[in-house]
């Protein structure tokens, strides 16, 4: 799931083609017969330049750029009857790592972009996972994207009944947020 593309990635679209523009958050269409060129895909979408603007497709949309579909298995969460609060969580974070910003091949753990995440046990035996996450840029269209993403995979973790992806802005984020892996990948150090 981790492919980075070289410049020479570029396809033409088999199909038309659901897609999101970035960082904008906005649905398109993407046309049969236009050229797409590959710069991340990663965590279950595939982001692509097209026509100078930049746009975020779903890897099960895959086949419109002639590529087969890559979906993911889900990262390993504790079986029934093994579930604790602190397993809960240690799979959330793992499924929150699958989560990437659709412009730098980094995931939004790694970024420094989750602030809190937490189980709580229900009376019935359920979780419901709270997590608390920031952006790169309060103006980024795709926050609600990648907080709804977050919770969609929050919520395929057997024993979560549900998930909330609160978007904070304080303290805002900041470069120094980031893993060192994560600064060591884009060059900063």
């Amino acid at each position: 799931m981790g492919d980075h593309y070289g410049e020479t990635d570029s396809r033409v679209l088999q199909r038309e083609c659901a897609a999101v523009s970035v960082p904008w958050g906005k649905p398109e269409t993407l046309e049969e017969g236009s050229y797409a060129l590959i710069t991340q895909r990663l965590g279950g979408s595939i982001t692509v330049m097209s026509g100078g603007n930049l746009y975020r497709i779903d890897e099960r949309n895959a086949d419109a750029l002639g590529l087969e579909p890559q979906l993911a298995a889900a990262p390993p969460a504790p079986a029934p009857g093994e579930q604790t609060s602190e397993s809960i969580e240690r799979a959330a974070w793992a499924q929150l790592a699958t989560c990437f910003d659709p412009e730098i091949p980094i995931d939004i753990v790694n970024l420094g972009l989750i602030y809190a995440c937490t189980a709580e046990a229900q009376a019935d035996g359920s979780f419901r996972l709270a997590v608390s996450m920031t952006l790169t840029a309060a103006g980024c269209g795709m926050g609600t994207l990648i907080a709804d993403e977050a919770r969609d995979k929050l919520l395929t973790i057997p024993g979560v009944a549900e998930a909330e992806v609160k978007l904070v802005w304080d303290p805002p984020w900041s470069r120094e947020m980031m893993s060192e892996a994560a600064r060591l990948e884009m060059g900063m150090f």
